[in-house]
Parts: C-alpha cells; sequence; structure tokens
C-alpha cells in the first residue's frame, strides 16, 4: 500500500512556470512506476509523464520540453516542473503509482491515486 499527496497547484498566467510535488507514505517509491495524469473537465484522465524504476522518463508530445517529471527515492518524492504554462494545461493533476515497472499511459492501469492538485492557467 502507499498514499500519494500532491501539492503546488495553482493559479497562474499564461507563459508561467509550476512545480507540482507528490510526496508517499507506505511502501517505498522505488517499489513503484509513477506517472502523473492530468483531468480537465468533461475530458478522460490524461497521461503526461512517467518514470520507470530505472529512472527512464516518459513524457506525452504535448508536454515534452516544457515538462520535466524528478523522483527522489530516499524522499519518497516525486516532483513535476511545469514551464510556458498555457490556459489548456488548465486540469486536476494527480500523481499515480503501479507495481509494474513498465510505464504505461493507461489510467486503470495504476493501483494507487493522489487526491489531485488543480492548476489553472489564465490567458
Amino acid at each position: 500500500q502507499v498514499q500519494l499527496v500532491e501539492s503546488g497547484g495553482g493559479l497562474v498566467q499564461d507563459g508561467d512556470s509550476l512545480r507540482l510535488s507528490c510526496t508517499a507514505s507506505g511502501r517505498t517509491f522505488s517499489s513503484y512506476t509513477l506517472s502523473w495524469f492530468r483531468q480537465a473537465p468533461g475530458t478522460a484522465r490524461q497521461f503526461l509523464a512517467g518514470i520507470d524504476w530505472f529512472g527512464t522518463t516518459n513524457y506525452v508530445d504535448s508536454v515534452k520540453g516544457r515538462f520535466t517529471m524528478t523522483k527522489e527515492n530516499t524522499k519518497n518524492s516525486l516532483t513535476l516542473k511545469m514551464n510556458r504554462l498555457k490556459p489548456e494545461d488548465t486540469a486536476v493533476y494527480y500523481c499515480a503509482a503501479r507495481g509494474g515497472a513498465l510505464i504505461s499511459r493507461v489510467a486503470s492501469d495504476y493501483e494507487y491515486w493522489g487526491q489531485g492538485t488543480q492548476v489553472t492557467v489564465s490567458s
């Protein structure tokens, strides 16, 4: 079991940056593959970025080059640094964990989820 808590969301302007954090309790991060998803109203939960057991990252094209995901196993923490934010990035952002070794872009493959943090980008 692992419990995830996100923080760092807020209201920013077009072009601004924001850093989201996800901290875990329970089993350590090193036992899980971890990802960030987001969900805008009326849409499905969307994969953004993932990091596997070996530290390899994978990003969806729409955020590649703007978002950077890092993991610190010793602190059981996960970070998503978001640069050059756009109004279409407005959503609730979630961190998620799964027991498999490989990153999955499918939300239903993840067993554990945080409560989400709202990011709003104004134009």
